[in-house]
């Protein structure tokens, strides 16, 4: 019988089949090279892509002349696809939108055979990434932190121990990993610099650092200590005060009871249980060797375990559940289960209740929702918080109105009915504990057709989106900061184009994430960054534009116009060119950084066709750099064209920099001497050699500063390779060096990256 495939998966099969036979695979989709969807996570992209390099990798294919060619093109989906700005700039523009240098180096097939994604299989370590890291952090939650390189030999060897400790501390501590080959940028912002770094983090205090030998009692001994002790012994002055006490607050008691006879929970036990259960229950001991008469209260003769819910008594049939396991997960997913359920808003009560309070409300079809979610109470009480849930089934009308369709999660935040927002992300507690607090402290409303603001007055920033799109889902938490930030000046609102594809299709959205400032009758997409920064700087530069836009007479009269001395860095770019569009936000950055030293503009050659092609343009974008000469004329200007590899700001910048006139002064040991050490003017110098990498990269930025202190400070610059003898008797021992030499009787001052004086 013949097999049917559906198109999607037969061209998954036609696209793997191509590059196993050696066609070429140049231009195929990115995920389907990978096989997986365009909804897929950093993790399972990694797995997919090590299932790949495994066997398609050149060392395990030494017969094949296409081997390298093929494993090419995989590498160069995972390494753009594990990206979020590559991922997001792919699904917008395609290829078009990248660089070709991406992907273009690969690891023996060794590196992925063994030190490739350690912790990928593993279910009880958590791997956290940029984007979800300081959600987890920060969620109230205890985390044991693993920073490790793929290349650290000490970190494979401690992964089999930190297995072992993700699998007695479960529940207890969250145990995570971060790749910092793949999250440095993570990595460096927490001041990492060696491998494994092990650290605590808990929400409030300064990471603690773990110090030791790495073996799993000193790591549980190490966790364990961070744990609140929440046990308490119960005896005949305090028991039935602190029952009661508890029960009037609405929380229930776990009590373990030891004797000589039966199993009671162990020390270590009980305090993990504690800490999995911090603000749903007490838990508590009792010694029945010592209190034999308390205990016969409570019925007990044996060592024995029980949960007493609030209210509870021996009494009354069902009222005690005693338990059967000395498992601490066990136990805890019992106590969780008899835990009473969210509660639960009608359409009658709906209205009523989110006008008063902020809401966390679980949006289910029947069923109650995961039994964690009770946890969600105890987290977000001193945030004053409601945690409740909304059964779609019983109140469809109501989720209707809201164009909730699906289950979901969403926060209302105090303002009525229709000022809430949705979680997108993970439904692990700790996420929704963190975009709860973010959530009612944002200012970001999801929209619908009804509350789409196409003709409102002030400026909106409106976010199309799809829920399966992970970078869609990282840039939420950055809307979110920029909506602080920007409170008062723009309106945030976000658009699921996945339930409201007409109104997308409306505003040409094609990808995802489409983020785009509405103002009046105008928009403006951004292209940025996903980043409050990014998103930032873009609503900024629309009020006080960075980059000025160029026709044929502005050109004429600002560029071909300039006076000697005078620079203009400009873009000539198309529209409807991926590369382009790509280049934007970095010409807006860049325009930023050399406000004041180099001029900035672009020029739309889709409109000034003619005037390009007149300024001998062919491709797109092309960059150049124009330098005032003087004279007036065609000849009172030329133009360099940027050919790097690079077009972000900070390479843009430096290209840029390294064009301007030299304001500094080339010094040899005889004029260092008459001018600075016996001149009566104060001067700073750059020690620096011809070779240092260092030293180059910062060259374009003492050049800047000796423009800044022009007239006031003399700049100076000395080749320590050309006179050594000069640099040694200074004390110079390291490149590039800065010192400051005040007048010539006020002392010596160096600068130094701590600010220490001393004397040259």
């Amino acid at each position: 019988m013949a097999t049917r495939f559906r198109p999607a998966s037969l061209m998954r099969l036609l696209l793997l089949g191509a590059a196993l036979l050696g066609t070429s695979v140049r231009g195929a989709d990115f995920y389907e090279l990978l096989g997986v969807g365009r909804e897929a996570g950093a993790r399972e992209i990694r797995q997919a892509f090590k299932k790949l390099a495994l066997t398609m990798h050149p060392d395990k294919n030494p017969g094949d002349a296409a081997a390298h060619d093929k494993f090419l093109a995989v590498n160069r989906a995972y390494e753009v696809l594990k990206d979020e700005d590559l991922r997001k700039k792919y699904d917008k523009y395609g290829e078009k939108g990248l660089d070709e240098q991406q992907g273009g180096r690969y690891e023996s097939w060794n590196y992925y055979r063994y030190d490739f994604g350690i912790y990928d299989d593993d279910l009880e370590i958590i791997t956290l990434d940029s984007a979800d890291f300081e959600a987890a952090v920060n969620s109230g939650e205890i985390w044991f932190v693993n920073f490790y390189s793929p290349r650290c030999s000490h970190c494979h060897q401690l992964a089999p121990t930190w297995r072992e400790l993700a699998k007695e501390m479960d529940g207890a501590l969250r145990i995570g990993a971060v790749n910092c080959g793949d999250n440095h940028r993570l990595c460096r912002s927490k001041g990492i610099n060696s491998y494994p770094s092990l650290y605590v983090f808990r929400a409030g205090h300064k990471p603690e650092k773990f110090h030791g030998e790495r073996n799993t009692d000193n790591l549980v001994t190490f966790g364990m200590q961070f744990i609140k002790n929440g046990v308490t012994q119960l005896w005949q002055g305090n028991a039935f005060k602190e029952i009661e006490s508890a029960f009037a607050s609405g929380l229930g008691w776990l009590v373990t009871f030891c004797a000589d006879v039966g199993d009671c929970l162990e020390l270590r036990t009980r305090q993990k249980l504690a800490s999995m259960l911090d603000g749903l229950v007490k838990v508590g001991w009792m010694d029945c060797g010592a209190e034999p008469q308390l205990c016969h209260t409570f019925q007990v003769t044996d060592g024995a375990t029980a949960l007493f819910p609030p209210g509870s008594s021996l009494d009354r049939e069902g009222g005690v559940l005693w338990l059967s396991t000395l498992d601490a997960r066990e136990i805890y997913a019992l106590v969780l289960r008899h835990l009473p359920e969210l509660r639960r808003l009608s359409a009658d009560d709906f209205d009523a209740e989110l006008a008063r309070h902020r809401w966390l409300l679980s949006f289910t079809f029947g069923t109650p929702g995961p039994d964690e979610y009770k946890k969600l109470r105890a987290f977000l009480r001193d945030d004053h918080i409601q945690v409740g849930r909304v059964d779609c089934l019983a109140d469809a009308l109501l989720c209707r109105s809201l164009h909730i369709h699906k289950a979901c999660v969403a926060v209302f935040k105090g303002l009525g009915v229709h000022d809430f927002e949705i979680h997108h992300g993970k439904d692990a507690v700790y996420n929704l504990v963190a975009f709860a607090r973010d959530s009612v402290a944002a200012h970001v409303t999801t929209l619908w057709p009804d509350n789409f603001p196409s003709d409102a007055e002030e400026p909106w920033l409106v976010d199309f989106f799809a829920p399966w799109c992970p970078p869609c889902r990282a840039l939420l938490p950055e809307l979110r900061k920029a909506s602080v930030r920007l409170a008062g000046r723009v309106k945030f609102g976000t658009l699921d184009c996945t339930v409201h594809r007409g109104l997308c299709s409306t505003y040409n959205v094609d990808s995802y994430p489409t983020t785009v400032v509405l103002n009046g009758s105008s928009l403006h997409e951004y292209e940025g960054r996903h980043s409050a920064d990014g998103i930032l700087e873009f609503v900024q530069d629309l009020v006080d534009p960075s980059v000025v836009v160029l026709d044929p007479a502005g050109f004429a009269e600002k560029v071909k116009g300039m006076v000697r001395g005078e620079l203009w860095a400009v873009d000539f770019y198309a529209p409807w060119c991926g590369p382009c569009r790509a280049l934007m936000p970095e010409w807006r950055r860049v325009a930023r950084m050399l406000s004041g030293q180099v001029a900035v503009g672009s020029v739309d050659c889709q409109r000034f066709r003619s005037f390009c092609q007149s300024q001998d343009v062919r491709a797109y974008p092309e960059i150049r750099l124009y330098s005032g000469g003087g004279g007036g004329g065609e000849t009172a200007y030329r133009y360099t064209t940027y050919n790097g590899w690079h077009r972000d700001a900070h390479s843009l910048r430096m290209w840029a920099l390294s064009a301007l006139p030299k304001a500094s002064s080339d010094l040899t040991p005889s004029s260092f001497r008459s001018l600075v050490l016996e001149g009566g003017e104060p001067w700073v110098l750059d020690f620096y050699a011809p070779w240092c990498g260092p030293c180059k990269h910062f060259a374009p930025e003492f050049e800047v500063l000796a423009r800044v202190l022009k007239g006031e400070v003399r700049a100076g610059k000395i080749d320590c390779q050309a006179h050594y003898q000069t640099c040694q008797e200074a004390g110079i021992a390291s490149y590039p060096t800065v010192r400051f030499y005040p007048y010539r009787d006020a002392g010596k001052l160096e600068w130094m990256p701590k600010r220490r004086r001393r004397s040259p």
